[in-house]
């Protein structure tokens, strides 16, 4: 008996797509998200010291543009973005740190941040 709109070339198309499609889904649903890839334990003081001085030679180095460099206050902010780009974000990007300011609760929640 036959079926009666069996093509199968269409059938053979769709089949194909679908499968790419879920195969994609798949994927995607395993990779994964840089918002939700924190680390399962939290950095050590030992280990934010070793990466700030890893940006501060960076920082020298020219990596980060001649801005950095062009003040004590600016390879600060260059530094603290290095550190952690999304703690930088939260607490200091709308308002940087300014020459000859001291912002313990900001210097606070920056350190939870990356403590966190």
């Amino acid at each position: 008996m036959k079926m009666a709109n069996s093509n199968p070339k269409l059938f053979n198309s769709k089949t194909l797509k679908f499968s790419v499609l879920l195969l994609l889904a798949v994927f995607l649903s395993l990779a994964p998200s840089p918002a939700l890839s924190k680390s399962r334990r939290p950095i050590t003081d030992t280990e934010i010291r070793q990466k700030k001085n890893e940006c501060y030679a960076d920082i020298e180095s020219g990596l980060w543009g001649w801005q950095c460099k062009s003040s004590m206050i600016a390879k600060e902010n260059c530094v603290l973005r290095c550190l952690s780009p999304p703690c930088y974000e939260l607490v200091y990007e709308s308002d940087p740190l300014e020459e000859g300011e001291k912002d313990f609760i900001r210097s606070q929640e920056y350190k939870y941040c990356m403590h966190s």
